[in-house]
């Protein structure tokens, strides 16, 4: 293999609440990559909009090397934030982000960093991988946006992962990519990185009280779950999902109770409770319009049903979350 004498540069943007795994997930597979071949094949630097500090959603601060505007000469550029996030400055920081699509590097985001990438306008005619627990709210704000569950999704130049996990995975493709199979398979047993997920992969969604994950689920029942992900906002009758997935309504209920240890009913009310609950904690809807968007005629039963579910009450819920956004300057939903 030919040495490469000018590394891959990277750099992470990062804003108020990003999660600092993600970042870590990055960073250290280059940094081994760096450390086995004796070479510096990966440079990254780490940028915010201001190049003022920036803290992480485990409360710990860090000191970017540049503003966005001083990012220097870069092959990638990621996102990192919460889904709440938004710039200071979003018309000169997405004016940024536009001229750098323009000189040619590849764009990504990182699990929330989804969110301010597709404000930017830059994700129009293109896939993205969207985390599971901000599905709603995304797909509610981006509705002209195609959302993937698969952890990695590269489509041509924008590269965007789920979770942290994906994140190492996406730093081993592109090691794999630059040094070969051998080097990016060295880095992977540094780490005790068990296995390397095709990018196709689907995320893991967790199964309600189980302790499992959907994919372990008897094929009628994640046919019933992929009914009820269907009605979300419509919802079905259980009787006639039984007749779809060609079960009796009682053994359906009797299946559904041995694999999840939930009825059917309380299985899909749950189900769209969390959808409604990422909508409280990640748009900026009403509590009507989300109760609307779950197949509640109004916001009273969904209140009660998810202080059922939740141990608190949406707009209480919202309120304090209000109070721990103004710490960081994210913005508020509406009320």
């Amino acid at each position: 293999m030919v040495q490469m004498t000018v590394p891959a540069r990277l750099g992470f943007l990062l804003m108020d609440g990003f999660p600092m795994a993600c970042l870590t997930s990055a960073v250290e597979p280059l940094r081994a990559a760096n450390e086995i071949t004796g070479r510096r094949e990966f440079a990254w630097r780490l940028v915010s909009e201001t190049g003022a500090p920036v803290r992480s959603s485990a409360e710990v601060r860090f000191d970017p090397d540049a503003a966005l505007t001083d990012a220097g000469e870069l092959d990638y550029l990621m996102l990192l934030s919460s889904p709440t996030s938004r710039f200071d400055n979003p018309r000169k920081a997405n004016g940024q982000l536009r001229w750098l699509e323009r000189s040619g590097i590849v764009l990504g985001a990182f699990s929330g960093g989804i969110f301010p990438l597709a404000r930017s306008g830059l994700m129009a005619g293109h896939r993205c991988s969207v985390h599971w627990c901000y599905e709603a709210a995304f797909k509610a704000e981006f509705p002209e946006i195609e959302a993937s569950p698969n952890v990695i999704l590269r489509d041509r130049r924008r590269h965007t992962v789920s979770g942290a996990g994906s994140v190492f995975d996406l730093m081993l493709r592109l090691i794999e990519e630059r040094l070969g199979r051998e080097t990016m398979t060295e880095v992977a047993c540094w780490f005790q990185h068990p296995f390397v997920r095709d990018e196709d992969a689907s995320q893991k969604v967790p199964v309600a009280k189980q302790g499992g994950t959907d994919d372990m689920l008897p094929e009628p029942i994640r046919a019933a779950i992929r009914i009820f992900a269907d009605h979300i906002e419509d919802p079905v009758q259980i009787a006639d999902v039984a007749s779809a997935v060609e079960l009796s309504e009682r053994h359906l209920e009797r299946c559904f109770k041995q694999a999840t240890g939930q009825s059917p009913l309380k299985y899909y009310r749950l189900m769209r409770l969390k959808k409604a609950r990422q909508r409280v904690l990640y748009s900026t809807d009403t509590i009507t319009e989300i109760a609307q968007s779950v197949g509640y005629a109004s916001s009273t039963p969904m209140a009660r049903h998810y202080a059922e579910a939740f141990g608190v009450n949406p707009n209480d819920e919202r309120r304090r979350l209000n109070g721990l956004r103004g710490l960081s300057g994210a913005m508020p939903p509406r009320d």
